[in-house]
């Protein structure tokens, strides 16, 4: 599949993977992802409509759900052209400069899903342990300017991944290990030197473990709080507030943390294991996410149900 393979000229063309063993079965395969985008994309565009548009849900909690809902529409649009091309068109081709700025999206919607995670366990953690000053700590001002500040944040974090990988040079291997365009999967093409790379993507890494730790932390916190409150009830009632959250940070993690897992213990494994847990770290969370919240807030669920019931009528 490589189209050139000498070390004086830089290739034209990056080829993604599909599902290998099922070249033949692509229009079937595409079905499935075609039908998860779609539930994803209507999912969170709901979630969207229904905050911007309701005035009781225009409260931190949802003003951070609406950030994750955001966050997981860029995810989706970031991945969804190479999977479409791949599954329906049978066209794995891609420019550098298209892979690069896919994973550049990629990544830095990763980011900020892994960022609003953190911010709504802190407002969990407000919530439950400082239930008096909630409202006063957490004002939508200041939701907003977190909001932002964190974005910014994210952006210069993955800034530098474009630029330091459009200064690799390219000229033996040309084949990418997923369906879309990922940092280190790139940097592993380069022909010139990628300590930089490695290094930089070592750094980013960290700060997304950091994230996990405060979340982490921010649970051990609330659940001592939780245990000092005497009544039963009154502690499954508190913790049933958490649940949600606690379903999107398990959803979103544990699909990354198996597949650092797998190329770092597995690395003998199938290629078919290691693809499918990235396309899962992909395709699941915007597609779970708006169900969990819609199944769990009552809120939510009772407008989506209301809204239904008058069309039906």
């Amino acid at each position: 599949m490589s189209t050139v393979n000498t070390s004086e000229t830089e290739i034209s063309n990056f080829f993604l993977i599909g599902i290998p063993g099922m070249e033949s079965d692509k229009i079937w395969v595409s079905i499935p992802i075609c039908l998860m985008y779609l539930v994803a994309l209507l999912g969170n565009c709901t979630i969207l409509f229904f905050i911007k548009t309701e005035p009781s849900l225009h409260e931190p909690m949802y003003y951070f759900l609406s950030m994750l809902a955001l966050s997981d529409l860029g995810l989706s649009l970031s991945s969804l052209p190479t999977m479409l091309r791949i599954f329906l068109f049978n066209a794995p081709g891609i420019s550098p400069d298209a892979c690069i700025a896919q994973e550049f999206f990629i990544h830095g919607f990763s980011a900020m899903e892994s960022s609003v995670l953190l911010l709504m366990s802190f407002d969990r953690f407000i919530a439950i342990c400082n239930p008096l000053r909630y409202t006063s700590i957490l004002t939508s001002a200041k939701v907003t300017k977190i909001g932002l500040a964190f974005s910014l944040k994210n952006v210069l974090l993955i800034l530098p991944f474009p630029f330091t990988l459009k200064h690799l040079k390219y000229c033996k291997k040309n084949l990418l290990s997923h369906s879309y365009c990922l940092h280190q999967d790139v940097m592993k093409l380069a022909c010139s030197d990628n300590k930089v790379n490695v290094i930089y993507g070592l750094f980013v890494a960290l700060t997304g473990v950091l994230d996990l730790t405060f979340i982490f932390t921010s649970y051990m916190m609330i659940l001592k709080a939780v245990l000092s409150i005497a009544s039963q009830r009154e502690r499954l009632k508190v913790l049933n507030t958490c649940v949600s959250h606690i379903c999107a940070v398990l959803i979103f993690y544990v699909p990354i943390i198996s597949l650092a897992a797998i190329y770092r213990f597995a690395k003998h494994s199938s290629p078919i294991i290691r693809i499918l847990m990235a396309d899962v770290f992909l395709l699941v969370p915007p597609l779970m996410n708006p169900i969990v919240y819609c199944v769990k807030s009552q809120q939510i669920r009772n407008m989506v149900l209301g809204k239904l019931c008058q069309k039906q009528g």
